[in-house]
């Protein structure tokens, strides 16, 4: 028998890698979990697996049943490989704005796709209401709810967080992490915490995120998220599946357990995609940019000698037409870096 069987066996376990350029630069042993090489290619294949075994358990979920989920895509994805696995329909409620490569794929993968304006969540328009309504209105249905259910902390805190303990030798000083349901850091936090309360650990948000402001000074509340502020078309950043301007309940579990909170700009994610790519070979998404560019900070702040860990949760390869698109990047006052050699800027 294989020691791994069928889709499921081939989620976890991934490797820790060393950002040779980043360590370099910063004197730190900058270590990134590479969440992307997940069969479905992102961290979300362990919650998407999670929620499903969980609501099987509970009877919740049985032969010919549907899973219904509002998300950005990345869950989408995995929850569609998932139920092909299973036997299950899969109906996944998407913001419109959100890269054209995610929505391709999930229909290729059998996902039946609804999209819909993004909407503030106060808004029976935003796309988690609307899957909310679509799977009471399905005989059989369950709503993944990623950012509520709590089988999302609960797999980090179980797997992720285990994994990254032992594959950094136990000897880690900080972890970085940026949130969109907030069930990785979470989990993961909570884990390191119990193992060493020293280690520390960063929450890397977007602009356009409420989050940075929670954590460092109890407000939940940005600029950009003023009501008087928000297009009908919400595009307050690049970055696709992270920032928020709630607090979810996997989040809240996790609140404790951070440090601090680094907020990153759409330019710094660019610059350090480009750089990653020229000098690491890592062709990564614009959140796990991000992480590596407060993976950076962090370690500059701690000064060398140090470990830091973050992770990369995706593949450049779903953001081809908006990471990737120098034209698109352009119409958001962006900058591409003029040659894929260019340094990382400063």
């Amino acid at each position: 028998m294989p020691g791994r069987v069928g889709f499921d066996g081939l989620i976890g376990e991934t490797p820790l890698v060393r950002v040779a350029s980043l360590s370099e630069e910063t004197g730190c042993e900058v270590l990134a979990k590479c969440e992307f090489l997940n069969p479905g290619g992102s961290s979300k294949d362990r919650v998407a697996l999670s929620i499903v075994e969980e609501a099987e358990r509970e009877g919740r979920l049985g032969p010919g049943g549907t899973v219904v989920e509002g998300t950005s895509g990345s869950t989408g994805i995995s929850l569609a490989q998932v139920c092909r696995a299973r036997g299950y329909r899969c109906v996944i409620i998407m913001p419109d704005d959100q890269a054209i490569e995610k929505r391709e794929l999930l229909s290729r993968l059998g996902a039946e796709v609804e999209l819909v304006r993004p909407a503030s969540i106060v808004n029976q328009g935003h796309y988690v209401n609307v899957a909310r309504e679509r799977a009471a209105e399905i005989p059989g249905a369950i709503f993944a709810n990623q950012f509520e259910n709590m089988a999302n902390f609960k797999m980090h805190y179980e797997t992720t967080g285990p994994e990254i303990w032992r594959d950094a030798g136990e000897r880690l000083d900080a972890f970085v992490m940026s949130a969109g349901t907030g069930g990785t850091i979470a989990g993961v936090s909570m884990y390191l915490k119990a193992q060493n309360p020293d280690v520390r650990v960063v929450l890397a948000d977007c602009q356009g995120s409420s989050l940075f402001h929670r954590v460092n000074d109890g407000v939940l509340y940005t600029r950009e998220q003023a009501e008087r502020r928000l297009r009908r078309h919400r595009d307050d950043t690049l970055c696709e599946g992270i920032g928020i301007d709630r607090l979810t309940a996997n989040f809240e579990t996790g609140l404790p357990a951070i440090d601090e909170a680094l907020r990153v700009s759409d330019q710094e994610v660019v610059d350090m995609s480009r750089h990653l790519l020229a000098h690491d070979g890592l062709f990564v998404g614009s959140s796990s940019a991000l992480n590596l560019c407060a993976a950076r900070e962090t370690a500059r702040r701690l000064g060398p000698g140090h470990t830091v860990v973050t992770v990369i949760c995706g593949s450049g390869s779903r953001e081809l037409t908006k990471l990737y698109n120098d034209a698109y990047l352009a119409s958001r006052g962006l900058v591409s870096p003029s040659s894929i050699n260019s340094p990382l800027v400063q």
